[in-house]
């Protein structure tokens, strides 16, 4: 009992630290260069670097999701409220895509292998209402980002089970995950287990903290506007 109060209040501490770096990034403007760029004509976004491995960046919490217990709920203003199982979810049209990703702590990697559901499918079934004008990902760590409803309704946009041939790894948020290509990776939620689509905009968890409300690489908009 005494391990798991130890592993439960180092997390914490760890998830702390980790917090109050990201606060201080934001306050601080890091990795800002000013510049503005056109995605179709300057692949790597203002103030990247391009790196071989995938980072693993979360708050110190990986959650661990089996299949056999996973369930995607998605609410709000939509005609068809669904509660996927991981058999619904793999029951549904597959798209395969490739992509590049770009986290605000300035790495980008190119060519990013993808399997899963578009987005565009999953709001064919749940029907949204004309009042959808915003987003919400609810994560199994508790995890929430917002994003715009014409950003996830994209044709690039994926739910993700699969990278690079294999299903995704926890440490990269599987079972699923989020894809948003055009958007910083912080928008991308990890271990998602719930999509809320709403009339009124709901900022997440790095929304509060002094992140962008949206997150547009080319636009350098890793964080809100002083």
């Amino acid at each position: 009992m005494a391990d798991d109060k130890d592993k439960i209040s180092l997390a914490g501490r760890i998830k702390d630290k980790l917090v109050a770096k990201k606060e201080r990034d934001a306050a601080e403007q890091r990795h800002i260069t000013g510049e503005h760029a056109d995605p179709e004509r300057r692949r790597l976004p203002p103030g990247q670097r391009l790196v071989e491995k995938w980072p693993v960046l979360d708050l110190g919490i990986t959650p661990n999701v089996p299949r056999e217990a996973f369930t995607l709920d998605v609410a709000g203003e939509i005609e068809n409220p669904i509660s996927w199982t991981w058999k619904d979810l793999m029951a549904q049209p597959q798209a395969r895509m490739t992509s590049d990703i770009h986290c605000v702590t300035s790495w980008s990697r190119y060519d990013n292998h993808w399997e899963g559901v578009s987005a565009q499918h999953l709001l064919s079934v749940v029907r949204p209402k004309p009042e959808a004008r915003h987003v919400l990902f609810v994560s199994h760590d508790n995890y929430t980002t917002n994003v715009p409803f014409e950003r996830f309704n994209d044709d690039d946009v994926l739910l993700a089970h699969s990278w690079e041939g294999k299903p995704l790894d926890r440490e990269h948020g599987g079972p699923l995950r989020i894809i948003l290509p055009k958007l910083y990776l912080w928008k991308s939620a990890k271990w998602v287990k719930r999509i809320v689509i709403m009339a009124r905009d709901m900022p997440g968890y790095w929304e509060v903290r002094g992140y962008h409300n949206v997150g547009d690489p080319w636009e350098e908009e890793r964080y809100s506007e002083r």
